[in-house]
Parts: structure tokens; C-alpha cells; sequence
């Protein structure tokens, strides 16, 4: 039997990330999960120094990063979710963000992490690699990676009584 009882969305708030949090959301309504929602910010500060020396605006500029992503994060959460799943909202800062998702997960003890993935083609992904395949060779527990567009398995709740009529 599968047991699901922390299930973790990492986020980079875009398309196959928003469809991934449906997937969260749902699953763990389904397992009775609770359900954490990541986002690792880049680190604005470490990539300050590379060649041109410090600039005295990273740090403000980091925090600004920071505060627009849990600005995100609190938008896509709603008290709902935060009820209903305990919820929760977690923001790491990371040059490297496959690490940091698979840190977290190892830290939390997930159980299951969901991400988006882009389905770039073979050259593309061979050029900039991928940050949801890092996660699957390295996590410590099933990952579940979605793409955009996707087979469609959670429906809206107004279509699901619509077809059950």
C-alpha cells in the first residue's frame, strides 16, 4: 500500500509548476497528506561576486528576490489548503536548485515530490540540463514530474459533478 503522508511541490511559478501544485493539491486532499510548497530563489548575492567584485545593491536586490517569491507562494496557498492540508510555504535560497529540492525533501522526509517539467527537446536539454530530471537521479523518495500540456487527471470539482450526472 501506498503511504503518502508529506508530499512536497516545488515551484518556479510557471505553467508546469502550476499544473504540478494542482497534482500536490490534489493528492494530498486524496491521502489525507500534509502539503508543502517550495521555491528556491536564486542566489542573487553568490553570483554578485563572480568576475566584477561585490556591488553594494545585491543585498537589497536578494531581498526584493526573496520577498516577491513568498508574495507568490502566499498567493497560490490559500487558507484552504492551509487548513485543510496543513500547508505550509517554504522559500530557500540556492545557486543550484535541484540540490536544494532534493535537500529539502531529504530534511522535511517527503514522501513524494512533485514538480513540473518544461519537455524541452534533446538539444535544449543538453545544453541547459534539467533541473526536474537532477531531482528524479537524486531524490530520496518517488518523484512525480508533470508536463505542459498533460494527460488531464484533475478536473475541476464543477466538471467532475457535471460528468457524474
Amino acid at each position: 500500500m501506498v503511504t503518502l503522508k508529506r508530499i512536497l511541490v516545488a515551484t518556479d511559478f510557471g505553467d508546469a509548476a502550476g499544473v504540478a501544485f494542482a497534482y500536490g493539491r490534489e493528492l494530498a486532499r486524496t491521502f489525507g497528506a500534509s502539503l508543502e510548497v517550495l521555491h528556491i530563489a536564486d542566489n542573487v548575492l553568490a553570483r554578485g561576486f563572480a568576475g566584477e567584485g561585490y556591488m553594494a545593491a545585491y543585498p537589497d536586490l536578494q531581498r526584493d528576490v526573496e520577498e516577491a517569491a513568498a508574495r507568490q507562494l502566499d498567493a497560490l496557498v490559500c487558507d484552504e489548503d492551509r487548513a485543510v492540508l496543513s500547508a505550509k510555504t517554504v522559500i530557500r535560497v540556492s545557486t543550484s536548485p535541484a540540490m536544494a529540492i532534493v535537500d529539502y525533501a531529504r530534511e522535511a522526509h517527503s514522501d513524494l515530490i512533485i514538480m513540473g517539467t518544461h519537455g524541452r527537446g534533446a538539444m535544449a536539454h543538453l545544453l541547459m540540463g534539467s533541473v526536474a530530471e537532477r531531482v528524479v537521479r537524486t531524490a530520496p523518495c518517488p518523484v512525480l514530474t508533470v508536463r505542459t500540456p498533460e494527460h488531464e487527471f484533475v478536473l475541476p470539482d464543477a466538471l467532475v459533478a457535471v460528468a457524474n450526472e
